[in-house]
């Protein structure tokens, strides 16, 4: 028997000793979440997990969890163990600001992007996380997107022009239906590549986007069909043999979605590191030729590189991080807006009142005063008020991420904002966590607390931010970036690029709704759960797309 046929069977016997452990360590060692209720398990397996990670189902699951146990409670994850499941508003403030040192992001969700992606501030840890944060924050300050304003709006108008030209030939004898989703891909892709790295990724102009564009649009859909028990034993996985090797082995999976995913995560990689290439070649030349490229060199990219140049030995970003920087601000970027974006859309096209009360007041703002309509700057695109509620209102309701998972990395004790009863009828004030503990936190239910916003917390209703908010709320202090809501999370693990998220979806809806009317489709459009929540058409098909009508109102 030759040694790595050995070292396979070891490997093989040691991966089995381990699960039949972590399936028996349940009965046999007590855990401080025995007397929390909580979810009966549905699979020694895969415990609740696969429901919900279910597409189509995982909503009405998530939503009945959250009524029936309310803010803290038991969930069963990979192998039946048990989990801590909360969107309780103190326990949020520890698990993200107060004690983030203890509650660590997800090592299956690192372990994936960092696969996938590469050493980006999204898959990094510790002293390299914040590292690249410090090196990445300048790029997204209100004050740069202040200046970077003037170029987005030179994008808008482009993209605009070129999305009416494709738009009215569609349209041009009357109504049609439009694949939404589509079009706001390419237009997030080319604002994130001009506005973000001073590079055009794709003129509007072709029926369909590049290969790059696809694979972009297609990681989180084709990420969430990767099973549950693979995404769990991804973190010792990759610590099997050396990079090439589980390269060799990956490329042998009989799966659609693995070879997918590889492919996937190559075009990103080649594209990214194109894009690094022409841009230090820019800052090399000077800045007569940064001048002719797209941004001027006020890009966040050319920030990025012309600060990491700057800085000392030890604070400098390595090639594969630059690199992989890239690739996750494209795929961030670009796809959380866009269907972030989608969903405000058709959210405005079931609610046709709320649509024209929107048009009305971008069209009063954008009046020129001869019949033609103006740009906005940075402070009056930010500050419409039914604008800004239409917005808040949909990442209040329909946060892109709806759960996030995280490890506990030593002994801690984790405190509620009200007890809760155990199993045993006493009051619960506080919860002993112990090292190797999950905790699932529910973004969506933090923004939905009817305790905080009132029983119509999981209705859309943009009104409600023209009023003051619940004093409940207020007195909450949840811990998130962006008011009220942890949509963006909060703490050093926040989304850095929140507010050029905001800037990049108000000028794009600024264009679009005083010149074309959006109508819902006689198609059914469901929205899959996954990394980041898509739509698409059909109880069956999972494929992203969302056709609405579209009527041009110009003259």
């Amino acid at each position: 028997m030759s040694p790595s046929v050995q070292l396979q069977l070891v490997g093989c016997l040691l991966a089995v000793l381990y699960t039949v452990w972590r399936i028996v360590r349940p009965f046999v060692v007590k855990s401080p979440l025995d007397n929390i209720p909580g979810a009966k398990s549905d699979s020694w397996l895969t415990g609740n997990i696969a429901k919900l990670k279910h597409p189509k189902d995982s909503w009405a699951y998530q939503q009945s969890l959250v009524e029936r146990y309310g803010r803290v409670f038991t969930f069963y994850g990979i192998l039946n163990m048990k989990w801590l499941y909360t969107y309780d508003p103190r326990a949020l403030h520890s698990i993200y600001i107060k004690d983030q040192d203890v509650f660590q992001e997800s090592d299956a969700l690192t372990t994936s992007f960092g696969l996938f992606v590469g050493p980006a501030v999204i898959a990094t840890l510790g002293e390299q996380h914040r590292k690249q944060r410090k090196m990445i924050n300048p790029a997204f300050s209100v004050k740069h997107l202040r200046e970077m304003n003037p170029i987005f709006n030179d994008v808008i108008r482009k993209a605009s022009s070129e999305l009416e030209i494709a738009i009215a030939s569609r349209v041009k004898d009357g109504p049609k239906e439009i694949d939404i989703l589509g079009w706001m891909g390419r237009t997030a892709l080319e604002l994130i590549g001009q506005g973000g790295l001073g590079y055009s990724f794709d003129p509007l102009t072709e029926d369909k986007a590049d290969e790059f564009a696809e694979s972009l649009k297609g990681f989180f859909p084709v990420e969430a069909q990767i099973p549950g028990v693979i995404h769990a034993t991804l973190p010792k996985l990759v610590r099997i043999g050396p990079a090439w090797f589980r390269r060799k082995v990956a490329e042998t999976v009989p799966r659609p979605f693995a070879q997918r995913m590889l492919r996937i995560s190559d075009v990103m990689h080649a594209q990214s590191v194109r894009i690094i290439k022409e841009k230090r070649a820019a800052l090399e030349k000077g800045d007569e030729a940064l001048k002719q490229q797209v941004g001027e060199g006020k890009d966040l990219m050319s920030v990025l590189l012309r600060g990491n140049m700057m800085a000392s030995a030890e604070e400098r970003l390595s090639e594969e991080e630059l690199i992989a920087q890239v690739s996750a601000l494209v795929l961030a970027a670009m796809d959380t807006t866009s269907n972030a974006l989608s969903r405000t859309l058709y959210q405005l096209a079931q609610y046709p009142e709320a649509q024209e009360k929107l048009r009305e007041e971008l069209k009063q703002a954008r009046d020129d005063g001869s019949g033609g309509l103006r740009d906005l700057d940075y402070d009056e695109v930010m500050e419409l008020p039914y604008f800004d509620a239409v917005c808040r209102e949909t990442l209040r309701r329909f946060p892109p991420v709806r759960v996030l998972e995280r490890l506990v990395t030593k002994d801690a004790v984790l405190p509620l904002s009200a007890p809760i009863q155990g199993k045993d009828g006493s009051m619960i004030e506080s919860i002993p966590v112990r090292k190797g503990m999950r905790a699932l936190t529910d973004l969506e239910a933090s923004n939905c607390n009817k305790e905080l916003w009132g029983e119509d917390a999981y209705e859309w209703k943009p009104e409600r931010w023209l009023k003051p908010l619940p004093s409940a709320l207020e007195e909450a202090h949840i811990p998130g970036v962006y008011s009220h809501l942890m949509t963006f999370i909060g703490g050093s693990r926040s989304c850095v690029g929140f507010k050029f998220s905001q800037l990049e979806m108000k000028l794009v809806l600024a264009t679009l709704l005083p010149a074309f009317k959006f109508e819902p489709s006689k198609q059914t459009i469901c929205w899959n759960a996954a990394g980041v929540c898509y739509p698409s058409v059909g109880e069956h098909l999972t494929k992203p797309a969302m056709p609405l009508v579209v009527t041009s109102l110009r003259a």
